[in-house]
């Protein structure tokens, strides 16, 4: 007489158990395998002017922009240029925001505000290809009470120039050419694709690489169904009598 259904299920279970767990270390080198042989993809950012705003002897990262900020007299006004994926990374001016110092010079004047306004066109790496970064600069704008950031920049900058969609693209005419365009790890710029200075990389297809192949995780998850296909194949046959 052949085993009984309870020999079989004894017989069988640590078997399958253990043939899982092979199925399961397989695809962990089949993961580990895919991940090594997919390229990394190059992180990018934008370059691009920030606009930061003085707070208790601090910089803050400006809720808007430079054309509808209307400082009081004694604020500062700071300007970066750097290449940032978004506003949490983005570089600060690196002069600290002392109206006093800035203004120290420029005395108060009835009918008329005063803005200390920091340039700061960044460091080397920032630079476009073919352009270099000319010094950090201070000014104290002296300007109409209900004057914007902008006319105040305006006022200790110029030339300044914008895109058509009102993004501030140089001060005191650096960078020469370019506007928010993004960049990657490598430093490649493309011109052509604008950023607000809140603008963060597209996100990628979570189905595709930028080289239009399957992801990653699109290979795993294939390689995992696979195999568990295999194990409940197996299985079946198995619990045959």
């Amino acid at each position: 007489m052949g085993p009984t259904a309870v020999g079989r299920t004894a017989v069988t279970r640590p078997r399958l158990a253990a043939f899982l767990a092979f199925l399961s270390a397989l695809c962990a080198v089949v993961t580990f395998t895919v991940a090594a042989a997919v390229p990394a993809q190059a992180a990018t950012g934008y370059r691009y002017w920030s606009f930061w705003l003085a707070d208790a002897g601090r910089w803050v990262y400006a809720s808007e922009g430079p054309a509808t900020a209307r400082p009081a007299d004694g604020s500062v006004n700071g300007y970066r240029f750097s290449v940032s994926e978004d506003s949490g990374d983005s570089a600060q001016p690196r002069e600290a925001p002392d109206f006093a110092a800035i203004c120290a010079d420029t005395p108060a004047k009835d009918g008329v505000k005063r803005v200390a306004v920091v340039v700061d066109p960044g460091v080397p790496a920032d630079a476009p290809e073919g352009e270099t970064a000319p010094a950090l600069r201070t000014a104290c704008a002296r300007v109409a009470e209900d004057a914007t950031s902008a006319e105040a920049l305006a006022a200790v900058a110029k030339p300044l120039r914008y895109n058509g969609d009102a993004l501030l693209c140089a001060i005191s005419g650096y960078p020469k050419t370019g506007c928010g365009e993004q960049v990657s790890a490598d430093g490649d710029g493309d011109s052509d694709t604008a950023a607000t200075a809140t603008a963060s990389p597209a996100a990628s297809s979570a189905e595709e690489d930028e080289d239009g192949g399957p992801s990653l995780g699109l290979i795993a998850g294939g390689a995992a169904v696979l195999l568990l296909g295999v194990a409940a194949v197996w299985q079946s046959r198995r619990r045959r009598p």
